[in-house]
């Protein structure tokens, strides 16, 4: 990726699939060249984002693994080029009962990926877009941050870090010229639940999930307005992501255990 490229660069993980490869598409379609990253092989991603003027490079890491941020950064300083827009998009979910149910091992790669990663690459990056006084942050958070995840206690417990990290640095980057942006999706049609163990759950088996493309856009679209967050999807999502701010945690944990209870969905 020549470093005399005028085109903005985004830099973005988990983009193999999903809405990580719909955001891919999006920064592509808008004029950006593309830095992908995912665990997963990028060979087919990599040839169907490349069309006419946009770049595209990939660097294949596990960033549930310190060494795979590293993996990931030495690839940015590589391509020679300031991050214009660096999305944080990487993460796996993990459903069922945590103490008699859930695997140990898959939890702790979730807290890695999904929150250890999101700091590490955050750490690594932002101090050169303060310096330079310019760049865009979007981080994928969820509306699964603002209510207790019952049968999926620590993936929800993931995303309410995310989104209070994200927050956070926002605030401390006031009048820097770098934006933080959080993207809530909702329940989305990925491989998330696939994924997570929980295709015989309510809300994994539903056939009203929202469409990876449009969150996506959405997404793009609050990034580059500047915004604080953006709750992807239905109005349901909405209505779930604001309107919970006035119910108890406890009735919001119950609600989610209707969702996410092991054998909910089955007919």
């Amino acid at each position: 990726m020549p470093a005399t490229q005028t085109r903005p660069l985004a830099v973005i993980t988990g983009a193999s699939s999903g809405i990580g490869h719909e955001l891919a598409k999006v920064f592509a379609q808008n004029g950006f060249d593309l830095l992908i990253n995912a665990e997963d092989d990028l060979t087919d991603a990599q040839r169907t984002l490349a069309g006419e003027g946009t770049a595209v490079e990939a660097v294949q890491a596990d960033l549930s693994k310190p060494s795979g941020v590293e993996e990931l950064y030495e690839g940015i300083q590589k391509a020679g080029r300031p991050v214009d827009a660096l999305v944080l998009n990487a993460g796996i979910g993990e459903g069922g009962d945590f103490t008699r149910e859930t695997d140990l091992g898959q939890e702790l790669e979730l807290i890695d990926l999904n929150v250890r990663s999101a700091v590490h690459l955050s750490k690594l990056v932002l101090p050169d877009m303060a310096r330079r006084g310019q760049g865009r942050i979007l981080f994928t958070s969820s509306i699964a941050s603002t209510m207790p995840g019952t049968f999926q206690a620590v993936y929800n417990a993931s995303k309410s870090f995310v989104q209070s990290f994200a927050l956070a640095i926002r605030r401390e980057l006031k009048d820097t010229g770098v934006t933080v942006t959080s993207l809530m999706p909702g329940p989305t049609e990925t491989e998330f639940f696939a994924r997570a163990h929980m295709k015989d759950t309510r809300v994994g088996s539903s056939s009203s999930k929202d469409d990876p493309a449009e969150v996506a856009q959405q997404g793009f679209d609050a990034l580059m307005k500047g915004k604080e967050r953006v709750v992807a999807g239905s109005l349901t999502n909405k209505l779930m992501a604001y309107g919970g701010r006035f119910v108890p945690e406890r009735a919001k944990a119950e609600a989610h255990r209707l969702m996410a209870q092991p054998g909910s969905g089955r007919k």
